[in-house]
């Protein structure tokens, strides 16, 4: 199965598994989906990331995180920059989500950082999503 935008269908996995309430989630192995998932867990929206598999079986399992009543973490996430129309940001005009409740995820010279890790190393980017 070829997809022309990876990171929206990954988006789309989280967004219908964290709908259904499922505990976890796979979906296929790439390094920009690794460092976006590693982003969620630093930032509390998941439990864990873990790549199983090997070669071009790999995949990434997420750990998705739920409230102590089983209320969603993840209210809302959705891609900001798509292939046909990227969309960059100086530092200072780093957007904040849901008033600093969700992140904004970019990809920068550094690596692939949160809002409040752009704003830290201050260095802008392409933005990548924004969850809340």
């Amino acid at each position: 199965m070829s997809f022309t935008d990876p990171i929206a269908d990954m988006l789309t996995r989280l967004r219908n598994a964290n709908a259904n309430g499922a505990d976890k989630v796979e979906i296929p192995f790439s390094n920009l989906k690794l460092a976006l998932a590693e982003v969620l867990k630093r930032e509390g929206f998941i439990n864990a990331v873990k790549v199983d598999g090997e070669g071009y079986q790999r995949t990434i399992a997420l750990d998705l995180r739920y409230g102590p009543d089983g209320e969603r973490v993840i209210t809302k996430i959705e891609r900001v920059s798509k292939p046909g129309r990227r969309i960059y940001t100086p530092v200072t005009k780093i957007p904040r989500v849901r008033g600093g409740m969700g992140i904004c995820i970019l990809s920068t010279p550094k690596g692939v950082l949160s809002d409040r890790e752009c704003r830290r190393h201050n260095v802008g980017g392409e933005m990548l999503c924004k969850v809340g």
